[in-house]
């Protein structure tokens, strides 16, 4: 997690094993974004999306052309997910969990509310929680979006999950509802855990560390 180099090596291993392998070949993109490789990084998710645009893959190279502020090409691998997620929905695969992600932040907050309340009810589990609790802030309920996300990170209750992501949702709605101690521990937290977990979101969270300033920190809960 953050370790770009040994990822790089990683998933080059795996390419020279098998060259089709699109899973390593947008692993590897999503590395070398990390590195600030942007170039490269698009011209790889391009290559691993020509012949099997996979919903997460088309999801990150939009984000990607978003974070560069080229929107037109963001929207237009949006549209090609949404393709390929009723492709795949027609194939039988279960897409709820991507979909609802993919309406949190790109599409209807409240769609995504509607779908991952339904999935919790069917799979309760700590994917679903963190996603279900960032859609929640998203459509503005952050008080109920804590307690999912405080699900996501409780080790108590599954959560023991090191994640980037999961930190960030929760420092952002402890932001919202003006915990600014929590939320700074998790914010950092985040960028301890992955410095490079997303090309849009690691921006969002420095510039959320950066209001917070130097406020009063706050001992973590006990275990």
């Amino acid at each position: 997690r953050g370790d770009l180099p040994e990822a790089l090596r990683h998933f080059e291993a795996a390419l020279r094993l098998d060259p089709d392998q699109r899973a390593a070949r947008a692993g590897r993109a999503r590395t070398l974004a990390g590195q600030g490789r942007t170039s490269e990084a698009l011209a790889l998710y391009r290559a691993a999306v020509a012949k099997q645009p996979r919903p997460e893959d088309l999801l990150e190279l939009g984000e990607l052309y978003e974070s560069l502020g080229r929107s037109a090409l963001a929207e237009e691998q949006y549209g090609r997910l949404r393709t390929a997620v009723g492709r795949s929905v027609a194939g039988g695969v279960d897409e709820e969990l991507l979909i609802g992600r993919f309406e949190a932040d790109h599409g209807d907050p409240w769609e995504a509310v509607e779908r991952l309340r339904d999935e919790w009810e069917r799979q309760p589990g700590i994917e679903v929680a963190d996603a279900l609790g960032w859609a929640l802030h998203r459509a503005g309920e952050d008080q109920e979006a804590l307690s999912y996300a405080a699900v996501a990170t409780d080790k108590t209750k599954g959560g023991g999950v090191r994640s980037a992501l999961y930190a960030f949702h929760l420092g952002v709605i402890e932001g919202e509802l003006d915990r600014p101690g929590p939320a700074r521990r998790h914010l950092q937290e985040a960028l301890r855990i992955n410095p490079y977990f997303s090309p849009l979101q690691v921006p969002q969270a420095r510039e959320a560390l950066q209001e917070l300033g130097d406020v009063p920190d706050e001992p973590p809960p006990s275990e």
